[in-house]
C-alpha cells in the first residue's frame, strides 16, 4: 500500500494523471495548492478504505458496482451542501470566527456580506452553497438604500414635508405625488446601487479562490418570484450583471443562477414577473444560465405555500433537491444533503444482459433485479454508516455552519454537543449512472430507441425510488434517489468495465457513461422528444435531477426558440432544466460566439491564441473545457449532438 501511495504522489507531483488532477473541473490540479490538496485527498481516501468503511462497501467499490462520492471526506464526517438562511444571517449579523459583522443598512453592503457568508460557510462542508430565495432575502436592503437616497434627495430638492420611514418604500405611489423629484432621484440611485452591488457580488464570487486547490466556492442563487419592486430590482440586477460579464466581458462561472418558474407569477404576459423571465431567457441564451426550476411540477408544488417563500423549490446548481423532510421541515433553507453513493447500472446490465453473448438472446432480469437490490442495500448501508460518523461530530467541527445557525438550530448547540438531532433533517442520497448503456447491455438498445426498453428503464428507476422510500421508513431518515451528475465518475466505471468485458459498441466503447437517466449525448433526437423521454424520471428522482438540450448554432440569435424550449420542458413537468450551447470567446479581441479553428472577428488562430470554450459540467458551468475537464468529460462534450 505504501508503494501505491508513493506512485500516486509521483503522478500528482509530475502532473501525470489527468484523472486525479482534473477530478473536479473547478480545481486547478496543476497548481501548487491543487497538488497539495490532492495529496491530502488521496491519503484520506486510503485511510477511509483501510480503517473506516464497511468491508462490503469497499468490496462493492473495488468490483465497480458502487461509487462513494467525496470519499476523502468520509472519515472526517463532513457534510455535503446547504441552502443558507441569508434573511436571518443578514438581519441578525454574524461572526466569521475572526470578527463580528453587523446587519447591513444598504443593498451594497448586504450583497458584500452575501459573498462573505458564502466564503465562511463553504469551508464548513465539501459541497455547494446556495441561496434559495435571494430576491426575497435582499429586498429589505434595497428598501434601506431607497430610504437613504430619499432622505438625501429631500434635502437637495427641499421637499421637506414629513414622512415616516415606514412609508418609504418603492411601491408607495403616493410618494410620487407628494415628493416627485425626491422619489425619482431615490429610485434611480437605488437601481444604480443595486446593479453595482450585484456586479460586485458576481466579481467577488468568481475571484474568491478560498478553497484548497484554488477553488472558487460552488455558489448558486435562486430567485424570480418576489414581486415587490425591491425584489424585482434584485432579480434584474443579477441578470443584467451576468449579461454584462466580468471585467473583460467574459462569462462568469459563478454563481450559478436559477430562475424559479411559476404560472401566474412569471410565465405569461401579464404575470407580474414575466419581464424577469424574458430577461432570464436573454441571459441564458448569452451565458448558459440561469437554469430553470419548475415550481409547478406536482412533486414541487405540493410543498409550496404562497405565504412562505422558504417553501419555493430551489436547487443547488448541480441539481441537488432537499425540500422534503420526514421530520416536518418541508422548507429549503437551513439544511441540505449529507452525502450520496452511486450505483453503476451498466455493470449490472453487462452481467445479466444479452450484449456479451453469455446470456443468449434473453436478458436475465430476475438476476439483474436481485443484484440491483443487493447493491442498493450495500450503498444505503454505506450511507447510514457514514451518517453515524457525521452525526457524532461536535458542533465545533463545522464551526460557522453550526455556531451561526446556518444549519437550522445549530446556534443553540454547545460547541461539544453532537449534531445528530439537527442533521437528521438533511438527506442521504442513492444515485445511479448509465441507464442508457445499462439498457443497451441488457437488450441491445437504449431507452431512447425502443418503447419496450423505455418501459423497463422506467420500471428500474421506479424500483430504485421505492427502495429509497422503504429505506427511509426502515432507518427513520430522509433517504432519496439522485440522478447522479457524474463529473469525476464519468470515466471511472467505464475503465473498470472495459477492462473486464472488453470494448462493446454502445456500452463500453466510449470513455464515459451517460449522465443518470439521460438519453446518450450522441443520440440524434429532437429537443421535444428528449424532453418527453426524460421528464417522467424527474418525478422519481426526489434527491434531484436535471435535463438539458443542446441548441444548434448561436443561441443568442433565436431567443424565441429558446423560450419555447424552456416552456415546453416546464409544461412536461421537468423539475430542473437548462439549455446548452457553445460559449466560445476569443481572448485577443473579445469576440463571443461559435469559434472554430480561428476567430471570425480578428482572424487569430486557435493554435496561436487558445480560445476559451465554456461548457456545462453536471449543472454548473466551468472554465475552458479543454483544460479543466477530465478526459472522459472532454470526450462527452465532443460527442454531444445538437437537438433541433
Amino acid at each position: 500500500m505504501t508503494t501505491h501511495l508513493h506512485e500516486i504522489g509521483e503522478r500528482i507531483i509530475h502532473a501525470q494523471d489527468a484523472e486525479i488532477l482534473k477530478e473536479n473541473a473547478n480545481l486547478n490540479g496543476d497548481s501548487f495548492s491543487g497538488k497539495m490538496s490532492k495529496f491530502g485527498s488521496e491519503y484520506s481516501k486510503w485511510y477511509a478504505r483501510e480503517s473506516v468503511m464497511p468491508a462490503e462497501l469497499v468490496s462493492a467499490i473495488d468490483s465497480g458496482h458502487v461509487y462513494v462520492h467525496d470519499l476523502d471526506q468520509y472519515a472526517l464526517g463532513t457534510t455535503n451542501c446547504i441552502f443558507i438562511p441569508f434573511d436571518r444571517l443578514l438581519a441578525n449579523g454574524f461572526n466569521t470566527g475572526s470578527g463580528s459583522v453587523r446587519h447591513p443598512n444598504s443593498i451594497m453592503t448586504a450583497m458584500a456580506l452575501v459573498a462573505i457568508i458564502f466564503q465562511s460557510q463553504q469551508n464548513a462542508q465539501y459541497g455547494g452553497v446556495s441561496g434559495n430565495k435571494i430576491d426575497w432575502d435582499l429586498a429589505p436592503y434595497v428598501r434601506k438604500s431607497f430610504v437613504k437616497h430619499f432622505r438625501k434627495a429631500q434635502r437637495y430638492f427641499h421637499e421637506n414635508t414629513h414622512v415616516a420611514d415606514a412609508e418609504l418604500f418603492l411601491d408607495n405611489r403616493d410618494l410620487t405625488q407628494v415628493f416627485p423629484r425626491s422619489y425619482e432621484y431615490a429610485r434611480a440611485e437605488t437601481e444604480a446601487e443595486t446593479y453595482q452591488a450585484a456586479e460586485s457580488l458576481i466579481h467577488n464570487l468568481n475571484t474568491m479562490s478560498s478553497r484548497a486547490g484554488g477553488q472558487i466556492p460552488f455558489t448558486s442563487l435562486n430567485y424570480g418570484m418576489c414581486t415587490s419592486t425591491e425584489g424585482r430590482m434584485v432579480s434584474f440586477a443579477l441578470l443584467d450583471a451576468a449579461i454584462a460579464g466580468l471585467g473583460a466581458g467574459e462569462t462568469p462561472i459563478f454563481p450559478q443562477q436559477i430562475l424559479q418558474c411559476k404560472r401566474g407569477v412569471n410565465q405569461e404576459p401579464g404575470d407580474p414577473n414575466y419581464d424577469i423571465f424574458v430577461r432570464a431567457v436573454e441571459c441564458s441564451a448569452r451565458r448558459m444560465y440561469p437554469n430553470f426550476v419548475n415550481v409547478d411540477a406536482p412533486y414541487n408544488l405540493q410543498y409550496y405555500d404562497p405565504a412562505d417563500p422558504n417553501t419555493i423549490i430551489a436547487t443547488m446548481g448541480c441539481r441537488t433537491r432537499t425540500i422534503a423532510d420526514r421530520f416536518g421541515r418541508n422548507h429549503q433553507s437551513g439544511k441540505g444533503n449529507l452525502s450520496f453513493n452511486t450505483l453503476n447500472l451498466v455493470r449490472l446490465g453487462l452481467e445479466y444482459g444479452i450484449v456479451t453473448g453469455a446470456r443468449g438472446e434473453q436478458a436475465a432480469m430476475n438476476g439483474f433485479l436481485s443484484e440491483l437490490d443487493r447493491y442498493m442495500d450495500v450503498a444505503v448501508r454505506g450511507l447510514i454508516h457514514r451518517y453515524g460518523i457525521q452525526a457524532q461530530q461536535p458542533a465545533r467541527a463545522s464551526d460557522f455552519m453550526m455556531r451561526e445557525g446556518v444549519w437550522e438550530g445549530g446556534e443553540a448547540l454547545d460547541p461539544d454537543d453532537n449534531v445528530r438531532d439537527l442533521i437528521k433533517h438533511g438527506t442521504l442520497a442513492l444515485g445511479f449512472i448509465g441507464l442508457a448503456e445499462c439498457m443497451t447491455a441488457l437488450y441491445g438498445k437504449h431507452h431512447g430507441e425502443s418503447a419496450e426498453v423505455y418501459a423497463v428503464a422506467h420500471e428500474v428507476i421506479a424500483r430504485m425510488r421505492e427502495f429509497c422510500d422503504d429505506a427511509s421508513e426502515a432507518y427513520g431518515l430522509n433517504i432519496t434517489l439522485f440522478a447522479t451528475p457524474a463529473e469525476g465518475l464519468a470515466g471511472k466505471f467505464t475503465k473498470i468495465d472495459r477492462a473486464e468485458f472488453g470494448t462493446i459498441p454502445g456500452v463500453t466503447d466510449r470513455d464515459y457513461y451517460t449522465n443518470s437517466f439521460h438519453t446518450p449525448v450522441y443520440y440524434p433526437i429532437t429537443a421535444a422528444r428528449k424532453i418527453e423521454l426524460e421528464a417522467p424520471f424527474h418525478a422519481l428522482c426526489n434527491a434531484g435531477a436535471i435535463s438539458y438540450v443542446e441548441l444548434d448554432g448561436n443561441a443568442r440569435n433565436n431567443p424565441r426558440a429558446f423560450m419555447r424550449t424552456v416552456q415546453y420542458a416546464l409544461s412536461q413537468d421537468i423539475g430542473y432544466f437548462s439549455v446548452n450551447h457553445p460559449i466560445d470567446r476569443c481572448p485577443a479581441c473579445g469576440y463571443e460566439g461559435i469559434i472554430g479553428a480561428e476567430c471570425p472577428s480578428c482572424g487569430v488562430e486557435d493554435r496561436v491564441v487558445p480560445m476559451s470554450r465554456i461548457r456545462r459540467v453536471t449543472g454548473y458551468l466551468t472554465g475552458d473545457y479543454k483544460t479543466r475537464f477530465n478526459p472522459a468529460k472532454q470526450a462527452e462534450v465532443e460527442d454531444r449532438v445538437r437537438h433541433v
